[in-house]
């Protein structure tokens, strides 16, 4: 099976059922919330609450990363200018999905949901990595 890393940026105060509704709406029909692995943030929202609260009921690891990582990659598919504002980085969804799937390849690009934000990246090596019509875009 596929192991999936779905990178998660959200606004402050969301809960875990705002997460889980946009997790489950980035995966899909394609794409088994059996196969998701671990979730990766920023390492500001270690403590938010929903997002804590999602990680624990699924048994999924919670992976933070510092903005210096995040800056470290190449720039995200959708840079945001609100994590720019709050955050001071280009993206958080999709930089740390890549970080804590070791430079995976995204296969969900950034969805944006009621506060929420997911990006899905696959941490094994993907037999269509080279095949972006695979890429599942959100605008």
């Amino acid at each position: 099976m596929t192991t999936l890393i779905a990178g998660i940026g959200c606004r402050r105060g969301v809960s875990a059922e705002q997460i889980e509704a946009a997790v489950r709406e980035a995966l899909g029909d394609a794409l088994p919330f059996a196969a998701l692995r671990a979730v990766a943030s920023i390492e500001t929202k270690a403590d938010e609450a929903g997002l804590v609260e999602f990680c624990t009921r699924n048994a999924l690891p919670l992976h933070t990363f510092t903005r210096e990582q995040i800056a470290a990659l190449d720039a995200p598919i959708n840079a945001s200018s609100a994590a720019r504002e709050h955050l001071g980085v280009d993206g958080v969804c999709e930089p740390c999905a890549r970080l804590a799937a070791n430079g995976g390849e995204l296969l969900v690009t950034k969805l944006a949901h009621d506060g929420v934000t997911v990006a899905i990246a696959c941490a094994a090596a993907h037999p269509h990595s080279n095949d972006t019509s695979r890429i599942k875009e959100h605008r």
